[in-house]
């Protein structure tokens, strides 16, 4: 890999365009990725915020769900953002009925636990690892991370549940930092996946 990593955003549904331009200014390739064969091109993966389920069935529609739970599990280093922690979580509280995930961060998360779309909220967030101070959180419908088990490290917290969790090459935020303009977390996964590459 070159000094650019080619970083993919799962482009089935959700905020694609906003993850693709945070990615871009943070010095990454950034590309949308809708098949296999595009999955294998990229050093590594954003998961966007959009709904879980429609997600995980799109996937599975279009061939995706096992290549990526292949390229996660063998350390292809994936971020993902609201939807996409409840897709990277090993278990979720009450999933709605036909609901997968994609396995990679050993947590339990709760769908839309800080409420439905109308109690939508920005808050500051301090981020372990993130300097320049607390970046600023897109809370939609946004789910929380009930418990942690010991591979997961908690580096978020917001009035008092866990808000972003970090397994080795696995990052994951309950809110949506490429709706602010503040690309810090984006910069912070691409030198994840550098380092992993």
């Amino acid at each position: 890999m070159s000094d650019t990593p080619v970083i993919g955003v799962l482009a089935l549904q959700g905020d694609v365009r906003e993850h693709l331009i945070a990615l871009a200014s943070a010095d990454a390739l950034a590309r949308p990725v809708r098949r296999p064969e595009e999955l294998a091109e990229v050093d590594g993966l954003v998961l966007p915020g959009g709904e879980s389920t429609t997600m995980s069935k799109l996937a599975a529609l279009f061939g995706m769900l096992d290549p990526l739970r292949g390229r996660i599990a063998a350390g292809m280093p994936v971020y993902g953002t609201c939807a996409g922690m409840i897709l990277l979580a090993d278990k979720i509280l009450d999933p709605r009925s036909g609901q997968e995930t994609l396995g990679g961060i050993d947590m339990i998360v709760r769908r839309n636990a800080f409420g439905r779309q109308n109690e939508s909220f920005e808050a500051a967030v301090e981020v372990a690892g993130v300097d320049g101070g607390p970046v600023e959180g897109v809370f939609i419908r946004a789910p929380w991370v009930e418990s942690v088990g010991a591979g997961a490290k908690v580096i978020a917290e917001h009035g008092g549940h866990i808000v972003a969790v970090r397994q080795r090459n696995a990052l994951a935020t309950s809110f949506h930092p490429e709706l602010t303009g503040d690309h810090r977390l984006h910069a912070y996964f691409t030198e994840m996946v550098r380092a992993a590459g």
